[in-house]
């Protein structure tokens, strides 16, 4: 259906946008220093989700109307960032009781709630929505027909290169995060540079885009 050499060109140029970090991958940093490498992984999973939905909106469709919309794209780019800032000063305002939920075996909240905050994450990651909008459908080869299966195929192969991405980034803030959770004082300080972090990625999405 599709040639290997198309799938090996998309993996590739995948590979440099997702390795440069971007809202979905410094909302995992955040999470893990927050709140540890089990937040850090049911992020990574929601976002992943997340992000195959505006794989399956572009295959079907509705990534054109975002693309050619300057409303909706500013729209659903204004809706991510104040997302990202308020879950940020949430962080920030929670820093001094990390310390017990740290020690505590169930952690700091429910997993099904930090799975859905990634999900809307990485739904509304503008980076994301722009690349699969504008670039994904340049690798499709229409001749060969079923165009959306092609589409959902690629949106695959991007989510399989962010979720090793994601992980290895998640792993290793959360590793550094355990060296900070000896001490109250420490683990405090952690949290409110993952909520900082959040706050600041929130600004800057909403003030980044597209200029038309």
């Amino acid at each position: 259906m599709m040639s290997a050499d198309r799938l090996l060109a998309f993996a590739a140029m995948s590979f440099l946008l997702i390795v440069i970090p971007g809202p979905s991958v410094l909302f995992v940093i955040g999470r893990a220093l927050a709140q540890g490498r089990r937040a850090a992984l049911t992020t990574v999973a929601g976002n992943t989700l997340g992000a195959y939905v505006l794989v399956a909106a572009v295959a079907f469709g509705v990534g054109t109307v975002v693309e050619r919309s300057s409303l909706v794209f500013t729209l659903l780019k204004l809706a991510g960032a104040a997302y990202l800032v308020f879950l940020g000063v949430k962080a920030w305002r929670e820093r001094g009781a990390l310390h017990a939920a740290v020690t505590r075996v169930s952690g700091a909240q429910g997993g099904s709630r930090t799975f859905w905050e990634g999900f809307a994450v990485g739904v509304t990651n503008p980076k994301t929505i722009v690349f699969f909008a504008a670039v994904l459908p340049q690798f499709v080869d229409r001749g060969q027909g079923h165009v959306a299966v092609q589409m959902l195929l690629l949106g695959l192969v991007f989510n399989m290169i962010a979720v090793a991405s994601d992980v290895v980034w998640g792993l290793v803030a959360s590793t550094a995060r355990d060296w900070f959770a000896r001490s109250p004082q420490r683990i405090s300080l952690v949290g409110g540079i993952g909520g900082l972090t959040m706050i600041g990625l929130g600004v800057t999405v909403a003030a980044t885009g597209r200029k038309d």
